[in-house]
């Protein structure tokens, strides 16, 4: 038996650890107060709370993780040390939503040693930013903690309140993330992605998320009980939820907290807390606007497959790439080049080749002709999740983009959520989820082999942003929620709520590709092109007017933008598509400057190359007038505003076309009033007025 003097010489040693008689509690504040964090350690568990304003955000929740093999860090903790830290600094995006960023924050570190078991410690490290709060694990190199480990569950809960309404999509379906948006009392959702977004009883708006992840599975949220999640790791197939060894940390978990939704929108944290640009010079990473050979296929007017209605022909592509050209488009994305579409693709990946094109299309011959007009083919790779093949082919794959002398590929990664295959080196097949670690650790193989290439990434069907574009900027955009394409053939399209419910939600991540700028409002009432693929749906559309589609421009950021629709469908109506012409894909700053989560949102963006402003604004299905100060233009200047906004009597439904275009002067001391139709939005371009 332990006598008393051989305990206390084992403290003294630092090898065992004993839980204090009384609790010990810190706090750590953001730089303006407001948000307040409280770690503690009582009754031998290490727990932290938040409040915003002296208001409950996150109730005491729990922190800790078991393993497989290690004894874990669940009871018996003790709060052995701390340290403090404060940071003010401002650093440059190359491309993004604003050119600089403010890092500023107080930081606790916060060292847990547990008192069962052999000695062991870990050390929670928060950061309190005036717009929310982040934490990781840390855990060192120690005895304890030997050889391969295993994480089997993270315990970081989240005690949101059963009451709070929450936004979400659930995490566990099978169609990964691309689900509408959903809202409930926390209280009622059984799982849900991250970002979910919140409102609790007092009024206040919060978002759960996480950043910097890396080696490391994604995190949803999973209820334990009415109004407390618990961090849900998504496991290895017929494995742990993380592989990983000692010293390790874990992603950051956030929590973005505003007094009201858009000051969610207006928040760096996901980025701060990642680490710095690690490639150097990436101006080759261009934003820019694109077109593509992408839509036709959804109306079913063109295949991805080598038939006689193949749509990557090199006389298509040709076509796209003079559109291009003619009207300042930096690049023409085309899918369905490569050999591997025929049949059925959906669950064939290992027959993708990434270097054969179809006969009828000349790879090489498009790109000189596209350089010639000054436009870049933007590759594409469907990989329908089989990553086997994909990395098989990697090396080549890229190297031959960078022959044709792109710097773009467009990646897929079709299939259902739990089927993402890889074969281990007996040839046996494993089917992981999408978001696991062995696909995080895949796209990281990924986008680190295209930087060596100077190539920049859109991935599709990904796993979610958590600002690894600021580490590594060639990861430029994104889908990763419902886009587009669901408008075309989804059951049921996406609702006129969609597009103000991504500002708040999907958009807290980062830049979404969601391809924007359809023009026929209306693709499945035309006679069929394809006499074997007869129309979709006539309620297959984009529940929009117009001058929302033009709006989602400046709305749902991507430096990377495309102008969807097919070129005969703008040269239409070339009075609307100038603004798609005009409005810019990088921005020197960006300002939320009203809005509801899913019901509408107006923010304002400054061109990182011309300085101009534009103003994007859209609404959900209840029309409603809109007023917003101009504030943000600069005093004592003139500016002509472009005005794209809906006609007096348009409504998505049954009169979706319906737009005014006109220009007035207006300055930095007016408000902005104007009316947005059913599901409509307005989108301006203001130029300065020479004296």
């Amino acid at each position: 038996m332990t006598t008393h003097w051989t305990r206390m010489i084992a403290v003294a040693a630092g090898l065992w650890a004993a839980a204090p008689l009384s609790a010990e509690t810190l706090e750590v504040t953001s730089p303006d107060g407001a948000i307040t964090v409280k770690v503690s350690d009582d009754g031998g568990l290490a727990t932290y709370a938040v409040s915003f304003e002296g208001q409950q955000v996150i109730a005491p929740s729990r922190l800790g993780m078991l393993f497989a093999e290690h004894h874990g860090f669940e009871r018996g903790l003790a709060i052995a040390g701390s340290a403090r830290a404060s940071n003010d600094n401002t650093w440059e995006q190359p491309w993004g939503e604003r050119r600089l960023v403010r890092d500023q924050h107080n930081e606790l570190s916060v060292t847990f040693t547990a008192s069962e078991g052999p000695a062991r410690q870990m050390v929670v490290r928060f950061r309190a930013f005036d717009t929310g709060i982040g934490f990781r694990y840390e855990l060192a190199e120690q005895p304890a903690l030997t050889g391969d480990i295993a994480i089997v569950e993270e315990l970081t809960q989240f005690g949101v309140g059963e009451k709070t309404t929450m936004w979400y999509t659930p995490s566990d379906e099978f169609n990964r993330n691309e689900y509408i948006y959903r809202i409930a009392p926390a209280g009622q959702v059984d799982d849900a992605h991250t970002p979910s977004t919140f409102r609790n009883e007092a009024g206040i708006h919060f978002a759960i998320h996480e950043a910097a992840l890396v080696d490391y599975s994604s995190m949803s949220l999973d209820q334990l009980r009415p109004g407390n999640f618990q961090a849900n790791l998504r496991n290895w197939a017929g494995g742990p939820k993380v592989k990983t060894a000692a010293p390790f940390t874990s992603p950051w978990r956030t929590v973005q907290i505003a007094r009201d939704a858009v000051g969610l929108i207006n928040s760096d944290i996901i980025l701060n807390l990642n680490e710095p640009n690690k490639l150097g010079d990436v101006s080759w990473a261009k934003p820019g606007k694109y077109v593509g050979i992408w839509w036709a296929m959804h109306i079913n007017d063109r295949t991805w497959a080598s038939d006689k209605y193949h749509g990557a022909t090199t006389a298509e592509t040709k076509r796209y790439i003079d559109f291009a050209a003619e009207h300042g488009f930096a690049g023409v994305l085309v899918e369905g080049w490569n050999k591997g579409w025929d049949g059925d693709w959906f669950n064939n990946g290992d027959l993708f080749s990434f270097t054969e094109a179809y006969p009828d299309y000349d790879i090489e011959g498009l790109s000189k002709y596209a350089a010639a007009k000054g436009v870049q083919l933007i590759v594409h790779h469907e990989t329908s999740a089989n990553l086997t093949n994909y990395e098989n082919q990697l090396e080549a794959g890229l190297d031959l983009v960078r022959k044709i002398g792109s710097h773009y590929v467009k990646s897929g990664y079709v299939s259902d959520a739990g089927d993402a295959v890889w074969v281990d080196d007996k040839g046996i097949r494993h089917y992981e989820y999408y978001d696991s670690q062995r696909m995080i650790d895949h796209h990281m193989t990924v986008i680190k082999a295209a930087a060596k290439r100077q190539i920049a990434m859109d991935t599709h069907e990904p796993v979610k942003d958590t600002g690894l574009r600021r580490t590594f900027p060639n990861w430029m955009s994104r889908e990763g929620a419902r886009g587009m394409e669901f408008n075309a053939w989804g059951s049921p399209p996406n609702p006129p709520s969609h597009e103000p419910m991504l500002a708040f939600t999907a958009l807290l991540a980062g830049p979404f590709d969601y391809t924007p700028g359809i023009f026929d409002l209306r693709p499945n009432e035309r006679p069929p092109v394809r006499p074997d693929m007869p129309r979709g749906d006539p309620k297959n559309r984009p529940q929009t007017t117009l001058a929302k589609q033009l709006a989602t421009y400046v709305t749902i950021y991507s430096p990377l933008q495309m102008a969807a629709d097919l070129p005969e469908n703008y040269e239409a109506r070339l009075d609307a598509f100038q603004f798609i012409k005009d409005v810019e894909a990088d921005w020197e700053q960006s300002i939320a400057l009203a809005g509801e989560v899913g019901q509408y949102v107006a923010i304002a963006r400054q061109g990182r190359q011309s300085k101009e402003w534009f103003l994007g604004a859209v609404t959900d299905e209840n029309p409603r007038d809109l007023s917003v100060p101009l504030s943000f233009l600069e005093k004592g200047k003139r500016y002509r505003a472009q005005i794209y906004r809906d006609g007096p009597d348009a409504h998505w439904d049954t009169n979706p076309y319906a737009i005014v275009i006109e220009e007035k002067i207006v300055t930095g001391g007016d408000t902005f009033t104007v009316w947005l139709a059913a599901s409509g939005g307005v989108a301006v371009r203001f130029i300065p007025v020479a004296k």
